[in-house]
């Protein structure tokens, strides 16, 4: 539901302080045209790509040589290439700046605390690049890693890249078969790993898990990071593996040296979620990546040198990627492994103050927690520096919107994101120059032919449909791994609109020129014929104190679809018939009687992916006595045991 209230609006005296608005300025001069607000800058920025890419690549400093043509076959989706005849590379662009101020800093929970300056950064991945290149690695080799959210990972991201490696990541919380089903497709030269890691105050030792990855992967190299204490002995127990110390040893720092190469190299595989099977194998390109992140980051984020830029993530969520990238624009990176809640909800928040966040990111359900545990930093924080904060994960709803600026911070900028690991990046995302209206994501980014479309494929102005993006893009991958011919690429994006790109997220536009995301396409629920996102049933049914969270699907039952929620009740309440009809009361009076769902049960937990997403997928092929294929994939799999054989669902 649009709640259509009006949460905050910049000072002109902000809007004049923007990277933004100064970018307009000097896109109207390159146009020869005065631009009068954000969407004629946008409508411009996706009819004239030329014009507009070339402009982001001068104005955000990108360091390469770019060459004359900025878009060739600009028709072709897939097909077409941006800056065709550049070369450039991802780390040099990331480490320019010197001196003694941080670059990044860490915290591991209770435990660990780091910073390295900007300085040591480099002559950290001096060291990493001469012992990458000794141990024979080229462009075009993998590296895979399995760590913790560390500034040493970091480091050898950049390592990798400078010498044109293309680089993998996940947490360390993954199972043996997970990391396998991601690692093993790409054939890694080196593997890097972790002795063990923290969560929740407890250390988690790893040393076997990882032994028995690398002698599946059979890398040349495995390196072992010292995270708990014990990188000596878990490189000990593996065949060829040494700690990341005993690796760069032999090494002093030198002149770092970048191979620069075209714009279009891989830099990064990412991975689908594989809750459906293996996953598949997202290959991004340097200067796709790079250019999109600067766009976002300088344009939409309003990071500036000197800024302390934070986002809560690991190393097996694309925040990850993107947050790394903030150093190109010479801002701090503040990093933090663990649990976000020990040893209380305070934590972050005393982080944000001791280390004076500029930007704040984080996950809706982490949004959402806060909430429904009545936690009000706003009065127990100062948080004075903080001037944008950042949702993504999930739609974040109307009530979470009213809680930021009720309970966190009232003056800043509250930029929900939606883009995903298909991108590396977002398709709608914050405007730091906008209104921010509750509820709603504030448009398209820049450069992005964002629209709606219904199942004909016209465009809809109001009414739910497809996201789709209309015009080629720099981030697009530039191809899935092991995919011969590219059909499997081609058949995850392109199928439904020839010659576009549909996204999978079921969205609305609203009447502020912002978007609503409904829920993944996949999993939109049908009854009747009637096409429902499970979002907008979320968003009405986690108002109520007693439901934690919930998740819906459509069960086949004669002939028809009919929607079953499940939902996780707080502690020490039941569900009994009045709260199972006072749940279906406040989906009918503020949804429609077609939301409605024919059955509510009650479950102890819900599965949920690495990155935090509600698995409605798995939920839905359990329920259908169908196998999860990829159980790895979740973080709580014991969870989907809930949802079988339920006698609920057999009447």
């Amino acid at each position: 539901m649009l709640s259509n209230q009006l949460l905050w609006i910049p000072s002109a005296e902000r809007v004049q302080a923007t990277a933004l608005a100064d970018f307009m300025a000097a896109a109207g001069t390159a146009a020869g045209r005065t631009f009068a607000d954000y969407d004629a800058l946008h409508a411009w920025s996706v009819d004239d790509r030329e014009a507009f890419w070339s402009l982001v690549w001068d104005y955000c400093g990108v360091r390469g040589e770019r060459g004359e043509t900025v878009l060739s076959d600009g028709d072709r989706m897939p097909g077409a290439s941006f800056f065709p005849d550049a070369r450039l590379n991802f780390a040099e662009n990331l480490l320019w700046k010197t001196g003694p101020d941080d670059a990044i800093v860490f915290r591991g929970e209770d435990r660990y605390r780091n910073r390295m300056s900007w300085d040591e950064l480099r002559a950290r991945v001096s060291r990493l690049q001469q012992a990458f290149a000794e141990a024979g690695l080229q462009a075009g080799d993998r590296v895979a890693a399995m760590l913790p959210n560390l500034p040493e990972a970091i480091a050898c991201m950049l390592a990798a890249a400078s010498l044109g490696a293309i680089w993998s990541s996940c947490s360390p919380d993954f199972g043996r078969q997970g990391v396998l089903d991601r690692f093993a497709q790409i054939e890694p030269r080196l593997f890097i790993a972790c002795d063990g890691y923290r969560y929740n105050g407890t250390t988690i030792e790893i040393g076997d898990k990882v032994a028995a990855i690398a002698a599946e992967l059979k890398p040349r190299r495995t390196i072992i990071i010292n995270y708990t204490g014990d990188a000596d002995a878990v490189a000990r127990s593996i065949a060829g593996a040494t700690s990341l110390e005993g690796l760069i040893a032999p090494f002093v720092e030198a002149p770092l040296r970048f191979e620069r190469l075209p714009f279009s190299h891989p830099l990064y595989i990412l991975f689908s979620s594989g809750t459906a099977g293996v996953p598949k194998c997202i290959v991004h390109s340097a200067g796709g990546t790079l250019i999109q992140h600067v766009k976002e980051h300088r344009l939409h984020a309003d990071i500036q040198e000197g800024d302390r830029f934070f986002y809560f993530t690991t190393l097996g969520w694309m925040m990850w990627n993107w947050l790394v990238t903030g150093l190109a624009s010479g801002a701090t990176l503040i990093l933090y492994d663990g649990s976000p809640g020990y040893p209380d909800s305070n934590t972050l928040f005393d982080y944000a103050d001791a280390e004076k966040f500029t930007h704040f990111g984080t996950s809706a359900k982490f949004i959402d927690a806060l909430r429904k545990s009545s936690v009000r930093p706003m009065d127990t924080h100062s948080l004075a520096t903080i001037r944008e904060i950042f949702s993504t994960g999930s739609p974040l709803s109307s009530l979470s919107f009213d809680y930021v600026h009720d309970a966190v911070k009232q003056d800043v900028h509250l930029a929900s994101i939606s883009g995903g690991t298909d991108i590396v990046s977002g398709f709608v995302t914050g405007i730091p120059i906008k209104p921010v209206w509750s509820g709603e994501i504030q448009g398209p980014g820049l450069g992005m032919a964002v629209d709606v479309w219904g199942d004909d494929g016209v465009p809809l102005r109001s009414g739910k449909g497809e996201l789709v993006c209309t015009k080629v893009f720099p981030c697009m991958p530039v191809r899935f791994w092991n995919d011969a011919g590219g059909a499997k690429y081609h058949n995850a994006y392109f199928d439904r609109f020839p010659n576009v790109w549909c996204h999978g997220d079921f969205a609305e536009w609203t009447e502020h020129g912002g978007m609503i995301i409904h829920g993944r396409s996949d999993a939109t629920l049908n009854p009747g014929g009637i096409r429902i996102g499970t979002a907008e049933i979320y968003s009405q049914v986690e108002r109520m104190p007693e439901v934690i969270e919930a998740v819906c699907i459509g069960q086949d039952w004669d002939n028809d679809v009919r929607t079953v929620l499940f939902v996780r009740l707080a502690a020490g309440v039941t569900l009994d018939e009045d709260l199972r009809g006072r749940i279906r009361l406040m989906i009918r009076d503020n949804l429609s009687p077609r939301h409605v769902p024919a059955r509510v049960v009650a479950v102890a937990d819900i599965p949920r992916t690495k990155s935090g997403k509600i698995s409605e997928l798995a939920v839905r092929n359990i329920v259908h006595g169908l196998s999860v294929k990829n159980q790895d994939a979740l973080v709580n799999p014991e969870a989907l045991r809930l949802f079988e054989a339920l006698p609920e669902l057999g009447v």
